[in-house]
C-alpha cells in the first residue's frame, strides 16, 4: 500500500463544495470516482479543507491510500484521473509515498484569497465579487488588522456541530491593490472555522461602506456572539490558495 497525495485545482461554481453530499455534485465525489475508475479500487479521499458551495481552490491537497495504484506509473495515473474529471477540476501535481500522511490533520496552516471588483465586468464575476456600493478603501485596508493574531472566531463563523474549538491564529490578513477597481485579501492562519473568511470579508466591507465602525468589529470579535456577525460575503470571490505542512511532509 502507498499513499497517493494530490494537488487539486477547481472552479467551485457548479459544485456544492468539497465534501460529498447526497443532493449536490461535489469535488470530493468527482475526484474519488475518477481515481476508482482508473485503479479499480474503492477509495476514500481526504481533503485538507472543506470548501463551501461555490468556493474555488488553486492548491487543495488531498490523499488516499491505494493498494494497486502504485502499479500504474504516476504520470500515467494522473493523466488517467484528469481524463475522467470534468473540465473544471484538475490534478496539477501528485506524489506516491510510503510515509504516513494525512492531508487534513498534518496541515499546519492554510492560505486563502478573496477578490473584489468595483466596476461590473462579465470577465471578473466568476472569481471575484462585484461591490455595487461605494466603499472607503482606506477603511477597508485598515480594518484587516482587527483579525490578526489568536482569537476565538465564534462571532465570525457559521454554526457547525462538528466544530468544538473556534480559536484560530491569523498570521496574515491584508488587502492588496491590483488596480483602482480590483482588490484582493490575503489571509493565512493555522486553521479556519466554517464560513470564517467570508464572515471576515463581510465585516470589513461593512466598515468600508460605513455601516459599522472598526471598534464595533473589535467588540463583536471579543463577545463570541454569532448574532453580531455581518452578512457573509458571496462565495465566488474566495479561493483556497495553499496548504502548508512540516518540512518532512511537504511533498507538493
Amino acid at each position: 500500500m502507498q499513499t497517493l497525495i494530490l494537488k487539486i485545482q477547481y472552479d467551485g461554481t457548479n459544485y456544492g463544495g468539497w465534501q460529498i453530499q447526497p443532493n449536490a455534485p461535489t469535488i470530493q465525489d468527482e475526484v474519488q470516482k475518477a481515481i476508482s475508475k482508473i485503479t479499480s479500487e474503492k477509495v476514500n479521499l481526504i481533503g485538507a479543507g472543506r470548501t463551501d458551495t461555490g468556493v474555488h481552490a488553486r492548491g487543495m491537497i488531498a490523499h488516499t491510500v491505494l493498494e494497486n495504484g502504485q502499479k500504474i506509473p504516476l504520470k500515467k495515473l494522473i493523466l488517467g484521473i484528469n481524463a475522467r474529471l470534468p473540465n473544471d477540476i484538475c490534478i496539477i501535481d501528485a506524489v506516491l509515498t510510503d510515509k504516513k500522511f494525512n492531508a487534513r490533520f498534518d496541515a499546519i496552516a492554510r492560505k486563502y484569497s478573496y477578490s473584489i471588483h468595483l466596476i461590473q465586468s462579465p470577465f471578473l464575476q466568476r472569481y471575484s465579487t462585484y461591490i455595487k456600493y461605494k466603499i472607503n478603501i482606506d477603511k477597508l485596508f485598515d480594518s484587516s488588522s482587527v483579525f490578526l493574531g489568536e482569537h476565538d472566531f465564534t462571532t465570525f463563523s457559521k454554526l457547525n456541530s462538528d466544530t468544538k474549538n473556534y480559536v484560530c491564529n491569523v498570521e496574515i490578513c491584508e488587502w492588496e491593490k491590483l488596480n483602482d477597481n480590483q482588490y484582493v485579501l490575503h489571509i493565512k492562519a493555522d486553521r479556519f472555522v466554517y464560513g470564517m473568511v467570508r464572515s471576515i470579508v463581510g465585516a470589513m466591507l461593512d466598515v468600508a461602506r460605513g455601516k459599522r465602525s472598526k471598534q464595533e468589529i473589535v467588540e463583536s470579535l471579543s463577545l463570541k456572539n454569532r448574532s453580531l456577525c455581518s452578512t457573509l460575503a458571496p462565495p465566488q470571490g474566495l479561493v483556497l490558495e495553499k496548504i502548508f505542512y512540516p518540512k518532512d511532509l511537504n511533498f507538493l
